[in-house]
């Protein structure tokens, strides 16, 4: 298996790792990546049920999105029988996420213990610790990081803020930036509120308008939101497209497009949102 996209999708799915029936559902929800978590969703005492049984989530055949597996914190000894487990999976996730990431160190070891001539999965951290916003930029230097998500619960019991969205708004631009700089993708924590659409569609919003490149969920009914919200509308994709053409027309100098005016950051900003939607096409 060769590794995965290094920016494979907006939506993302989180299933509990002892919840077998709930595999199928995540894979088939409409999301990019779904992750199969033995982590936080796992009580100490089932850790090793989940382990085991969360290797059927990656046998599952004709998968319709990149498959992943949230393990334990490198710092318990859960954190080292999961690479243990996964080195010795027949079925093998495309992408790991580690969890309480707050040294490079973190993601060596993981690619260490599982990278083999033939398997190289895409490593993720979650991002989810006062210390791991100090040390950020060497983070963000370790050679197979694939990408950075917000945990945003961790974060918010560690300095005891609140879940709001002012409350973590410099955790989230700290973190975009850093992914910025360094090249890769930052996918936002999932939106807590179940049952009310309003908010998530709020938070994804907001998310996209940060800079973030998708979004995390934990249910289903979630997906198609953050879907909408993250995919240019034909009404994005047109006024970029008349930028990139206004660019080429002043020959990439200041120009004007309705009434707005254009310079390079926008030109480039266009290029990139045409060429992705002209990939996708």
């Amino acid at each position: 298996m060769t590794s995965t996209s290094r920016r494979p999708g907006r939506a993302w799915i989180i299933t509990p790792g002892l919840h077998r029936d709930r595999f199928v559902g995540a894979q088939k929800s409409g999301a990019a990546v779904a992750v199969v978590d033995i982590e936080d969703s796992v009580a100490l005492l089932d850790k090793q049920t989940a382990r085991t049984a969360s290797e059927s989530f990656f046998a599952l055949p004709h998968p319709l999105c990149t498959l992943g597996i949230r393990m334990n914190s490198l710092t318990t000894i859960d954190g080292i029988k999961d690479l243990v487990a996964l080195a010795a999976y027949t079925a093998r996730p495309d992408l790991i996420v580690v969890p309480k990431v707050d040294s490079p160190r973190d993601i060596e070891l993981v690619a260490a213990a599982l990278d083999t001539d033939g398997y190289t999965p895409d490593i993720w951290a979650l991002i989810e610790s006062p210390r791991a916003f100090d040390t950020l930029p060497a983070i963000m230097r370790a050679d197979r990081l694939g990408g950075v998500i917000f945990g945003s619960a961790d974060y918010a019991a560690s300095v005891r803020c609140g879940l709001g969205w002012d409350a973590l708004r410099y955790a989230r631009s700290a973190l975009i930036n850093a992914a910025t700089a360094a090249n890769i993708p930052a996918i936002d924590a999932p939106t807590w509120e179940l049952d009310d659409p309003g908010i998530l569609r709020r938070d994804a919003e907001r998310a996209k308008e940060l800079g973030f490149y998708g979004k995390g969920c934990v249910h289903p009914r979630h997906v198609q939101v953050i879907n909408d919200v993250f995919t240019p509308t034909t009404e994005e994709i047109a006024q970029a497209r008349a930028i990139v053409a206004a660019a080429d027309a002043s020959g990439g100098t200041v120009t004007t497009v309705d009434g707005q005016m254009r310079g390079t950051p926008f030109f480039n900003a266009a290029r990139v949102l045409v060429t992705e939607a002209d990939r996708r096409s």
